[in-house]
This record gives structure tokens, C-alpha cells and sequence, in this order.
């Protein structure tokens, strides 16, 4: 059998043809083959290089009647180089759970709104988040798009639909009271200053749990990574029709660290691989990468914590027992154990304590724009130059103000010897 790329010409005596075959990848099974027919076998020749060229770019061809399923496909792969691993992944799981069942075999120029329609009542069906659903939209949306640029289709379909709506909701987050009641629970938990530095700073679940302490000075708090978990690829298998999720399949025999593991990422993303999928990423923006004035007391707590924590091979302020990293998803988990622990009821997701931040920076008299520059939580890109050293004391001031808050009703009693668990 042919491998990709690979093909064949012959001259068809019954037609008087030259003909010419690339065999594509193969799909649930089924072969897939390019084939040109032309009189002069030269411009066959021609033809034949120039279709490989584009199959090595885009990883598949047109065929006579591409169906969505071939094309995303094809996007999926184009998208590798233009997105962040975690968005290909939202990408892959979308499409692989609602867009090919619903519409896979449907010939890409016969999509309609109807066939969109489908897939958002089958994902409704599902109990699916208007929100979810919206995700969806929009990734079709990209992928028809990108398909029309490149020749594939003439008309995104997904003009032809109303954008679904989503639902109005109400988050709920910790008031000034609650804040309070929370931070002064803290001060006596070997965990504490991980929740803690969350709800003094704004800063995101991944900025927190990855914090180093190399990136801690004595007046400054650098976020400038946060620790994000990454679906990677096997770079040793599997191959097409083979179950991924049969370890037998891969000659690394692991599902956690094959050594020839892939990460495809575009050009400008940066990444330091920690153990596992574990890794510290760069913020989408520089309006995330930002560096905020230490003050009290988050500076007291941080000290204490990092004087009785044990030291870990990753250089991380937090780490569990015997220096492992913490899982994302296991510390918003952690989360919600802590809210139950101190006898909050709110449904307060790990993410709002920012809102709640905000919310308090804004009590406290702090400027919006500052208030944005603070959380990094703006619909802009800032550029590193309006980092002035102007801005820095502004900051300071607005930090400052804002952490008066806290001090007078917290003590600050010594913090129990041992690492973090």
C-alpha cells in the first residue's frame, strides 16, 4: 500500500489520458486518493508537484466532493501553527463530540443552516451551556471561514444563521464581609497563602500555582507565566485507525511522557515544560504579562509561606507533598472543599475571586484604568512602555489602598511548619 503523498501515473488507453493519483490520508477506514487527468503528461508532471507541495502544507486536498468531516480534518491541522494548544484542544473536542456526528458526511458546499441548526439542537439536547453552544458557532465560524479563503466553498454558512444567544448569568462572588472572613481563615492553613495571594492580587488560577520564587522580589510580584496543563501528541504513533487510547499502539508504551512527545504550537508561543502535560505558559497578551507592587500583608504571608515550605525541583512557591506542581483542575476542586470548610455557601467558581478583586478594588477608590493595568483584565493590548516608572508608583499607591483593607481586622500568627499539602 502507498503511503501519503506517494502516487502513480499511467496512461489511460481507453480515454487517451494521462492519469495521475496522490493517495491522501486515510479517513474512519476508507482510503482517500487525489486523481488529475490531463492529455500532455508533462503538465500532468507539473500538476501532480504542485499538489504535493500543497498537501504537504495543509496536510490533505480537495477532492471531487470533500465533506465536512475531510475538511475539519484539514483545519484542524492548519490550526496548529495559529492557535494556543488549549484552544486546538477546545477545537478538537467540539468537532469530534458535536460537529462530525451531527454533520460529518455532509458535502461541505452543501451545508446549510439547517445542518448548523442540528448540531446546536443536539448539543441543547445534551444539557450543553448556551455559552457552550455559542463556542461552537464560533468554531464553525472559523473553520467555514478559513475554507472560503482557501478556495474551498464560496458562502460561509454561518451568515445564514442567527449567532445563538447566551444566557444572561449571575456570578456570584465574595463581598468585602466574606473576603475578610476567608483571608482571616487562611492565616492559620499550611495552604493559605496560595488562596490568599489569589484573592489580594486578581491573579488567575495558572498565574498563582505557577508563581516561582525567583520571580518573587522584594517589592514586586512577577506574573508573567502561569502553569496550564497541555494535550500533547505521541510523536511515536498512533497511526490512522488505530485506538489512541490503546497504550499497546505506542511504542513509548506510556500515555505520560513519551519522549518523542509533540506539542504543535504556533511560532511566537512559549512554553517551559515542567513533568507530564504540566507546563508554564506565557500570557495570550502582554496586558496579562504584568508585574505588581508586593505589599502588606500578602508580603508577610508569602514570606512565611516560602520560609516553612519545602523546596521543590521547579522552583515553585506552591507545590504538593513531595514537590509535585499542582493539577489546574484538581485546584479549583481544592477550591470549592475550602469555600465548604469555612461555611461559605456561594457557588463562588475558583476564576471570580478576580471579579471579586475587582469588585473590591473599585470599593476601595482605585482607578479603573489602574484597576485594569492591576488584574490585567482589558479588552486592549498594553504595551510594555505604558509600564512607566510613573505607573509603578501608581500602582504601589493603588495596591496599597486597596490591601488597608485587610489589615486591620487580620492577625498574622505564624504560619505551621511544613509544605504545602
Amino acid at each position: 500500500m502507498r503511503g501519503k503523498g506517494e502516487g502513480s501515473v499511467h496512461f489511460d488507453k481507453n480515454r487517451g489520458l494521462w492519469v495521475g493519483v496522490i493517495e491522501l490520508e486515510t479517513i474512519n477506514g476508507n482510503r482517500q486518493r487525489k486523481t488529475v487527468r490531463r492529455k500532455d503528461k508533462r503538465e500532468l508532471l507539473d500538476e501532480l508537484a504542485e499538489l504535493r507541495v500543497e498537501l504537504k502544507r495543509s496536510g490533505h486536498l480537495p477532492t471531487a466532493h470533500m465533506t465536512v468531516e475531510q475538511w475539519f480534518t484539514v483545519w484542524l491541522r492548519l490550526e496548529e501553527r495559529e492557535v494556543r494548544p488549549n484552544t486546538l484542544s477546545n477545537y478538537r473536542t467540539v468537532t469530534e463530540k458535536y460537529i462530525l456526528p451531527n454533520i460529518g458526511k455532509v458535502k461541505l458546499d452543501k451545508v446549510s443552516g439547517t445542518h448548523l441548526r442540528k448540531v446546536y439542537d443536539a448539543m441543547r439536547a445534551k444539557g450543553r451551556s448556551s455559552t457552550y453552544v455559542l463556542n461552537a458557532h464560533r468554531i464553525l465560524s472559523s473553520a467555514f471561514k478559513v475554507a472560503v479563503r482557501e478556495g474551498k466553498i464560496s458562502v460561509n454558512p454561518t451568515v445564514r444563521v442567527s449567532t445563538p444567544r447566551k444566557a444572561t448569568t449571575h456570578l456570584q462572588t465574595l463581598d468585602l464581609t466574606e473576603g475578610l472572613q476567608l483571608l482571616g481563615h487562611l492565616a492559620s492553613r499550611p495552604d493559605g497563602a496560595r488562596w490568599a495571594t489569589a484573592l489580594l492580587t486578581g491573579a488567575r488560577r495558572g498565574e498563582v500555582i505557577g508563581l516561582e520564587r525567583s520571580r518573587i522580589a522584594d517589592d514586586e510580584l512577577d506574573l508573567s507565566w502561569q502553569l496550564q496543563r497541555i494535550v500533547w501528541k505521541h510523536g511515536c504513533g498512533p497511526s490512522n485507525g488505530v485506538d489512541k487510547n490503546d497504550l499497546k499502539t505506542y511504542p513509548c508504551g506510556t500515555r505520560r511522557d513519551c519522549p518523542q512527545r509533540h506539542i504543535p504550537v504556533p511560532d511566537d508561543y512559549e512554553y517551559r515544560s515542567l513533568t507530564g502535560g504540566l507546563y508554564l505558559t506565557r500570557p495570550k497578551s502582554d496586558a496579562g504579562w504584568r508585574v505588581l507592587p508586593l505589599v502588606e500583608p500578602l508580603r508577610t504571608i508569602l514570606d512565611r509561606h516560602m520560609s516553612a515550605a519545602e523546596p521543590n525541583p521547579y522552583d515553585l512557591v506552591f507545590a504538593r507533598s513531595g514537590g509535585r506542581p499542582y493539577d489546574p483542575d484538581q485546584d479549583s476542586k481544592d477550591w470549592r472543599l475550602l469555600l465548604k470548610q469555612i461555611g461559605i455557601t456561594k457557588d463562588v467558581r475558583l476564576h471570580d475571586i478576580r471579579h471579586t478583586t475587582v469588585e473590591l478594588l473599585y470599593a476601595a477608590g482605585v482607578p479603573e484604568h489602574i484597576i485594569m493595568q492591576i488584574v490585567g483584565h482589558s479588552t486592549v493590548v498594553m504595551t510594555r512602555s505604558y509600564r512607566s516608572r510613573t505607573d509603578a508608583v501608581r500602582l504601589r499607591a493603588a495596591m496599597e489602598q486597596f490591601s488597608a483593607q485587610f489589615l486591620t481586622p487580620l492577625e498574622l500568627p505564624e504560619t505551621p511548619t511544613g509544605a504545602a499539602p
